[in-house]
């Protein structure tokens, strides 16, 4: 499409977060603040004025998600920080509400909440079986005169499982609102095809309900890296806007087995850990040895930072992996796997880039990057985990470039993923597919911070067992997250973190009397949000809660000082 057509730039979030601990705070730790007090009341600088700049008007729209991927990975992704994040957004508040494959992935594509498109976890009677994708962001923006592209993973169980809508086996399935379909499939169960989603070297890929079984033995993420660039090749084409959903199993652990893969990993008292890992290509391996010396979330010091968990819900204590020497040193492999994987991807990310900019598309393009969710690598003495609403797991990149965002700033509002989806319909001026439970920030994105004025809702299954009145459905734990405070309930008590002069979650204050008045509002929100559904799930902070622009930055930016004290990146 010639760059001087009518239809404006593109825009790219870049989202690097990491976990940070503060201690800038001029209350003291162990003094929390009441409810109605936060570090509000610290405000000196004015916020700046918001830039005045034209919206874009129906650009493309391309979306980058990566899977498990931590903040900190984007450390091995070059092109994304050099192309993406130096030349657009970076946030550094992008949180996946619900920290799981296949209901982060159903909550991108519907724009609500896990409890709303009820896809609770990836095995059944949930995963792809369970999701009714008749509707979803691609209808939508189909509707409004986009060609639209899916590449990759799409949910856990696509090609095995029976689709809702249909009721056919999925395998040929293509959703409502697509143009062009290439989607990774599982293996069917009578082994026909062989492979699947989370096999590097041998992927089939359902291609607009034709089965292609083409791609054995070459790596999976140069293979989604090809089909991207000929898609935004077709697609650059016609004049018409376009949306495309590039998936990548990366870093997520996949087949096949390999020599150098951690096994038998045993904690200090001779319990199996499972520490997983993703396949590579052989040209790849040992890249990143020197530099990664240790697992993620492992401190600068190699020893665990929280020693003591004793304030952790029951549910929590019994998640321990107990992790000594022998369970670090494979943890730190896993690291160093992961890091391949991502600078693969990138390397394929890069060259989608360059076949938009030399199209002419990059100016009318809308260019985000993120991953579905985040993962824990030995924090809380958990070896490889999700789910929880710890933040390594609920924390994503989110980077975002194009028309009036290619300035190199970082972003502090909050967007969680179904935030994206809303910002997303919003700058193609679309509707949304089902009643939208996020909050757009289009505006904020072109115009400067807002401040975090709404919660963001997490929720998970399977994290906590035991009766609950409170608990009405299916989950098990249910959060809300601010500026400043971590809070979240399980069936079997609850977690209350204060971000502000804890970012690493060592403390939790749920029962300290000294945060009784932020707790009480804390319980207040969770009954009114915890089944929230549209409008509701946007209902304002209260003052004690909410964070203006400047406020939000710096308790923010000490949150990240913190962080990257302790685990030293």
């Amino acid at each position: 499409m010639p760059a001087n057509r009518l239809r404006p730039v593109l825009v790219a979030v870049v989202l690097l977060v990491a976990l940070v601990a503060a201690s800038t705070a001029a209350t003291m730790p162990g003094s929390a603040p009441e409810a109605g007090a936060p570090a509000r009341a610290r405000v000196g600088v004015p916020d700046p004025a918001p830039r005045e700049v034209p919206p874009p008007r129906r650009p493309n729209v391309v979306v980058v998600m990566a899977d498990d991927m931590r903040v900190d990975d984007l450390t091995f992704a070059p092109n994304l920080r050099r192309l993406v994040a130096r030349q657009g957004l970076t946030y550094e508040n992008a949180f996946s509400p619900y920290p799981l494959c296949c209901p982060a992935r159903a909550s991108f594509l519907t724009g609500r909440y896990a409890h709303n498109h009820e896809v609770y976890w990836h095995d059944a009677p949930y995963g792809y079986g369970s999701f009714d994708d008749s509707r979803t962001l691609a209808t939508s923006m189909r509707a409004e005169g986009y060609r639209t592209g899916f590449i990759g993973k799409y949910l856990n169980g696509y090609g095995g499982d029976r689709s809702r809508v249909s009721g056919e086996l999925s395998t040929r399935y293509v959703p409502n609102g697509w143009t062009d379909w290439r989607a990774a499939i599982e293996n069917n169960g009578r082994g026909e095809y062989g492979g699947g989603t989370y096999n590097y070297f041998n992927t089939p890929f359902n291609v607009n309900g034709r089965v292609v079984t083409d791609y054995r033995g070459r790596y999976q993420s140069d293979v989604v890296g090809d089909l991207s660039v000929g898609m935004a090749r077709r697609f650059s084409a016609r004049r018409a806007p376009f949306l495309m959903y590039v998936n990548y199993v990366a870093p997520h652990h996949g087949a096949p087995f390999e020599s150098d893969d951690p096994r038998d990993v045993r904690g200090t008292e001779d319990n199996l850990i499972e520490v997983v890992t993703p396949a590579r290509p052989n040209w790849v391996k040992g890249r990143f040895d020197d530099l990664v010396r240790r697992a993620s979330g492992v401190a600068r010091t190699g020893e665990p930072i929280e020693r003591d968990l004793s304030d952790k819900p029951p549910s929590i204590l019994a998640r321990s992996d107990h992790l000594g020497p022998r369970a670090r040193r494979a943890i730190l492999r896993a690291t160093r796997q992961r890091a391949e994987a991502v600078y693969v991807m990138d390397r394929n990310i890069g060259r989608l880039v360059r076949e938009l900019k030399r199209s002419g598309e990059w100016a009318d393009t809308v260019f985000v990057f993120t991953s579905d969710n985040g993962l824990i690598l030995g924090e809380h003495d958990m070896a490889m985990r999700k789910v929880f609403a710890h933040e390594p797991s609920l924390r994503v990149p989110l980077l975002v470039t194009g028309p009036g965002m290619r300035t190199g700033e970082r972003r502090y509002d909050p967007v969680s993923t179904v935030d994206l989806t809303a910002t997303l319909l919003d700058a193609a001026d679309a509707s949304a597919p089902r009643t939208a439970d996020g909050v757009s920030r289009w505006r904020s994105m072109l115009y400067g911070d807002r401040g975090w004025s709404t919660p963001i809702v997490t929720e998970a299954i399977n994290t906590a067992r035991g009766r609950n009145p409170d608990f009405t459905d299916r989950r098990s734990s249910i959060g809300i997250r601010t500026s400043r405070y971590s809070f979240t309930r399980y069936r079997d008590g609850g977690e209350l973190y204060d971000l502000l002069l804890d970012p690493r979650q060592d403390r939790n204050v749920y029962a300290d009397p000294a945060y009784a008045a932020v707790r009480a509002t804390m319980d207040g929100l969770w009954t009114q949000l915890k089944d929230c559904s549209g409008a509701s799930c946007r209902t304002p902070l209260p003052d004690g809660l909410a964070a203006d622009a400047g406020t939000n930055r710096r308790t923010t930016s000490a949150y990240w000082k913190a962080i990257r004290a302790a685990y030293g990146w």
